[in-house]
């Protein structure tokens, strides 16, 4: 059986939820105009996940990697978000040499639960209790972003921050169904340790997508 890694170099397409431009919501390019490619598939499973219509790869259609890109183009900036689903079930190499060539500033969402592949000017690793990361991932990330669920989780985002470089930027981001329970208890924690911030989900509060 093929895997989806080579699938996507057998074919030159990915599967694509949808494509987009809008302000980024999350973490350390909060606020920034990017253009987000969002890839169908994903084995994580995340209880609280927002975007669970992209679990299924099938679901949607393959499109070759250079439509995707020429659709990218068409947006007025050259930041492109690559996220999901989960991005790393597939070979990023050809999207994110093309993205490169096309003047793009590559940047990637992922729990880290497969090898990262692909060119990428910031990785931001958003781990995940049911599948953990794996490989190198973890001293490849530029951002590492726990989402808080609840109290345990200062703890556990604790474990990751010990496991990265020291230059990665540390984001604290309540899931979305407990923020207003679990946002001032980050607000507490990040003032006993400033190494951390925080991050909201700032475009379910604007209403973007």
């Amino acid at each position: 059986m093929k895997t989806a890694n080579h699938t996507a170099l057998a074919t030159g397409s990915l599967p694509v939820m949808e494509q987009f431009y809008t302000i980024q919501g999350e973490g350390y390019h909060q606020g920034k105009a990017a253009y987000f490619i969002r890839l169908g598939g994903c084995d994580v499973g995340c209880v609280w996940c927002d975007v669970k219509e992209s679990w299924d790869a099938a679901a949607h259609p393959h499109i070759p990697i250079e439509d995707i890109v020429k659709a990218a183009q068409s947006a007025p900036v050259r930041l492109a978000v690559i996220t999901g689903g989960e991005p790393t079930l597939y070979n990023l190499n050809k999207l994110t040499t093309q993205l490169k060539a096309a003047g793009f500033q590559t940047n990637i969402e992922t729990s880290g639960a497969h090898e990262l592949t692909g060119h990428f000017d910031w990785v931001c690793l958003s781990p995940k209790k049911f599948k953990p990361p794996v490989g190198q991932v973890l001293k490849q990330a530029d951002e590492l972003k726990i989402i808080v669920f609840n109290k345990s989780d200062f703890k556990w985002a604790e474990s990751f921050a010990a496991k990265v470089r020291k230059n990665c930027m540390l984001f604290l981001q309540p899931e979305w169904s407990k923020a207003e329970k679990m946002t001032p208890l980050i607000v507490d924690y990040i003032k006993a340790n400033p190494q951390w911030q925080l991050s909201l989900q700032i475009h379910k509060y604007i209403h973007v997508p």
